[in-house]
């Protein structure tokens, strides 16, 4: 087994065999870890999804958007029984280590190529284990070793007026922002609420940013993303909600849901977000507790998130 660092293939892999990965994030919840990797081309990369979901029984979800494939797996083994065409290429085992997680991806031929050389070259990766080079007609196995990260997802709503302002350009400003300061920021959604609720200011929506931080960041990122909105927003009612991990609670689901199709309370935001451990806060006024909340209950449906009930 060869160990190296992304520096290390570049200087050693420099053919046209070699498409590099854009960057590579891993974040933990407990016995789950989310992957999200650049892929070096769009659409493309549906191959991988296809591939990966057939081939291992630890994926339990693969989605791509654009250039950016996301799988969701479960800390384990998984037996590949490589197949050309059929099982081609697949994540072999996935272990979490002190602050890294180390996952083993394995394919045949060009697959192969793609899940050491390709991916090893990317932003985020610490290092590759290569077992196995592949290529041709050759199997191809690394380990994708990559720091422990935290998922953050901020609800934000009631920034704008009804004289002006728009909440879902605050918001992305408000991450665009974050990146500068060194955070990966992942995601913006925009959720669809109640659209007969009288206090809307047009055409009531709330926000999500999605985002991937160290361990001991996540109290940091919500202190900047409070200082920023202060700076900026329109509106004295702005409020965010906070949810820390991978998966959204049941009740939180149902909130959401409740929240698209019918008029909600405070106080009925802030007894679901207490029972489920979300982390609402004040930025400038508790109204936006409700949209806020609510954008953390269907972010990752987007579906059902920009979905109109009326």
């Amino acid at each position: 087994m060869e160990i190296l660092t992304p520096r290390d293939l570049k200087h050693k892999f420099q053919d046209p065999w070699v498409a590099p990965y854009q960057k590579v994030l891993t974040m933990v919840d407990g016995d789950m870890v989310e992957i999200v990797e650049y892929h070096p081309c769009i659409s493309g990369s549906q191959w991988m999804i296809y591939q990966y979901q057939r081939s291992s029984n630890i994926v339990l979800k693969a989605r791509r958007d654009g250039n950016r494939h996301t799988f969701l797996v479960k800390v384990g083994k998984s037996d590949l029984s490589l197949k050309a065409s059929l099982h081609a290429a697949g994540i072999e085992e996935v272990s979490v280590e002190g602050d890294e997680v180390k996952v083993i991806h394995a394919g045949l031929a060009g697959a192969g190529v793609g899940a050491a050389m390709c991916r090893g070259m990317a932003e985020g990766v610490k290092r590759v284990e290569l077992r196995d080079v592949g290529g041709g007609s050759k199997v191809g196995r690394a380990t994708v070793v990559t720091p422990r990260l935290q998922k953050v997802v901020i609800g934000i709503d009631d920034t704008d007026t009804k004289e002006e302002g728009a909440t879902w350009t605050l918001a992305h400003n408000v991450g665009v922002e974050l990146v500068k300061r060194g955070y990966q920021y992942l995601d913006h959604i925009t959720v669809q609420l109640y659209p007969h609720n009288p206090n809307k200011t047009q055409n009531c929506v709330a926000i999500a940013l999605v985002f991937a931080v160290e361990p001991d960041e996540k109290d940091k990122l919500v202190k900047e993303v409070v200082e920023l909105l202060k700076e900026d927003t329109l509106s004295d009612k702005t409020a965010i909600a906070v949810l820390e991990g991978i998966k959204v609670p049941e009740k939180l689901r149902s909130y959401a849901e409740a929240a698209k199709k019918s008029m909600i309370t405070v106080e009925e935001a802030e007894k679901v977000a207490e029972s489920e451990g979300v982390e609402l806060v004040k930025v400038t006024g508790n109204q936006g507790k409700i949209g806020a909340l609510a954008a953390l209950g269907v972010y990752n449906d987007i579906e059902e998130a920009v979905k109109v009930y009326y």
